[in-house]
């Protein structure tokens, strides 16, 4: 979730910085929060769609083709499962016992070699793709509220000022929040994050910047 917002909050930021760079009106600045911020979101969303159904379809795709090999030669199958079963600690006997129990039991047997040989959940297969996608949208969507929605609500000689000043706390606040995960000094994690946006921000306006004054002669 963290990096999430992150995502929507830099790229947001660095695209209104490269459009303000390029000295255009405050009511195309504002549209482009806008523009900027929904397609991100969606573009995210659909990313992480793909990303997690093509997941599911993969693993699906496997747990199918066991089943055939499990069909066509389940004693195979059960040589399979005894060996894994070796390798966890049991002994040859056990183990072949255990396998042909398990093999009998053709459901059973799928469950099993899926966890244990494809290492596949087959009640989960990633979770839900739409749950991603929209968590992702959500997401990316709030990281780009953070530079975005401070346009709206300052005067419009501001906008680029407020827009900035509140990427800014938004950056360090994130980068900060990161370290829980990193493990860390929240501070040091924080300037690292604020000098990474800061940087990546001022190299779209200074482009933005040349590209209005090439545009404008």
């Amino acid at each position: 979730m963290v990096l999430g917002a992150n995502d929507g909050l830099v790229s947001t930021f660095c695209l209104l910085m490269g459009v303000a760079g390029a000295a255009v009106n405050p009511h195309t600045l504002l549209a482009t929060a806008v523009a900027g911020s929904l397609a991100g979101a969606c573009s995210m969303a659909m990313g992480e769609w793909i990303s997690v159904q093509s997941a599911r379809e993969l693993q699906e795709k496997q747990i199918a083709s066991e089943a055939e090999e499990l069909a066509a030669s389940p004693a195979e199958e059960q040589e399979e499962l005894s060996l894994i079963y070796q390798a966890k600690g049991f002994t040859q006997d056990e183990a072949q016992q255990i396998a042909q129990r398990v093999i009998h039991d053709p459901a059973s047997a799928l469950d099993t070699l899926a966890r244990e040989e494809l290492g596949i959940n087959p009640d989960d297969l990633g979770g839900s793709a739409m749950g991603a996608a929209t968590a992702s949208f959500l997401v990316f969507l709030l990281g780009a509220m953070i530079p975005a929605l401070p346009m709206f609500l300052a005067p419009s000689s501001a906008i680029v000022t407020a827009s900035a000043v509140c990427s800014a706390l938004g950056l360090f606040a994130l980068g900060a929040a990161i370290a829980i995960f990193t493990g860390k000094h929240p501070l040091l994690s924080g300037a690292r994050q604020l000098l990474i946006g800061l940087a990546a921000a001022s190299v779209t306006f200074a482009i933005g910047h040349v590209f209005g004054v090439g545009l404008g002669g």
